[in-house]
């Protein structure tokens, strides 16, 4: 009986730590919803060349919309380096060696100190605001795809925490491994191709969609907007992509989750966002929801993925919770 009390605590204290990881992957999506009202509201120089101090006033009458956004944003940002900080620690405290967990921490807490430098040089350069450089269009890219890459480590950190899977093993089928990293690859350059289309549509807005088309295809217009025409394409050609992978997995993955239904609801919802941020010229609220169900196509098809291409090898034992007792049981692979 005190055995089973002893374990119901350690149970516990594990799916402490993983609503706590599920907790940090929200607050992180909404630091990069704001971040995207900062570059659309083009308030990136609200704090002048100043990192990651604020060189301009914050409270008080005299305080500036674009300083007091950028400020909201560097605290935000810093909050979530503090929690993510915190989940690797005791993610540390309740794993034992070798839980992938902890790995997925280590990338995670990687992935935001890269965030923070890849910031820091928007704003030390220069590259904000009005800046048209090719410069910022590449470190925006790269900022972009390194929160994917942040977020998605902490979506699997967040999820093998509460099934309480502690190591996997790759599936050994070419097939699923090819679709599944060719999905993920098509993802990032979404992204990608959306920085740049968000970038040209702050940069050089339109007054009605025939001028916005126009821009696109005009031999002088600048080099950034003659980029906006792929996003949509390639979102299209990836979506209907990772609407057939997901079709022609469903009968092995339907059974086990909603993952793949949820994201090709997901994906349909985000091609017509796409559609009206367009015919409505990108207005801020809508980008920013459209970055969100981007965000959660994101966070699913990584899921869906590790889902396909990875099963569980070892259950975790009583020293993942913090016992120096070992009780591991091996369990059949699946496959």
């Amino acid at each position: 009986m005190l055995h089973n009390f002893a374990m119901q605590s350690r149970l516990k204290k594990a799916s402490g730590v993983a609503r706590f990881a599920w907790a940090t992957l929200c607050f992180n999506v909404a630091v990069v919803l704001w971040g995207t009202y900062v570059r659309a509201t083009g308030s990136g120089a609200g704090c002048g060349n100043r990192w990651p101090a604020c060189g301009g006033n914050v409270l008080g009458a005299s305080a500036k919309a674009q300083t007091i956004i950028e400020f909201t944003h560097r605290m935000t940002s810093a909050v979530a380096l503090l929690m993510i900080a915190f989940l690797l620690l005791w993610c540390w405290r309740a794993t034992s060696k070798g839980d992938w967990a902890r790995y997925a921490a280590i990338l995670a807490t990687v992935f935001l100190a890269n965030e923070a430098l890849l910031g820091a040089a928007l704003v030390l350069l220069g590259h904000v605001a009005r800046d048209q450089s090719t410069v910022r269009a590449l470190l925006l890219c790269l900022h972009f795809g390194n929160t994917l890459l942040l977020l998605g480590t902490l979506a699997l950190k967040a999820a093998w925490l509460q099934s309480g899977s502690g190591t996997f093993t790759f599936v050994q089928k070419r097939t699923q491994v090819t679709a599944a990293v060719i999905g993920l690859l098509a993802m990032l350059g979404i992204g990608a191709t959306g920085t740049l289309a968000a970038l040209g549509d702050t940069l050089f807005p339109a007054a009605s969609v025939r001028a916005s088309v126009s821009q696109d295809f005009t031999p002088n217009s600048p080099a950034l907007l003659h980029f906006r025409p792929l996003h949509p394409i390639l979102a299209v050609i990836a979506g209907t992509y990772l609407i057939w992978v997901m079709l022609n997995s469903s009968s092995r993955l339907m059974w086990r989750s909603r993952a793949p239904l949820a994201l090709i609801i997901l994906l349909i919802t985000e091609i017509g966002i796409g559609l009206f941020n367009v015919l409505l010229l990108t207005p801020v609220w809508l980008q920013i929801l459209h970055l969100l169900v981007g965000d959660m196509i994101w966070i699913s098809l990584v899921l869906t993925s590790a889902d396909l291409l990875l099963v569980t090898g070892y259950v975790r034992s009583d020293r993942v919770y913090g016992s120096d007792r070992t009780y591991s049981v091996k369990i059949a692979l699946e496959g």
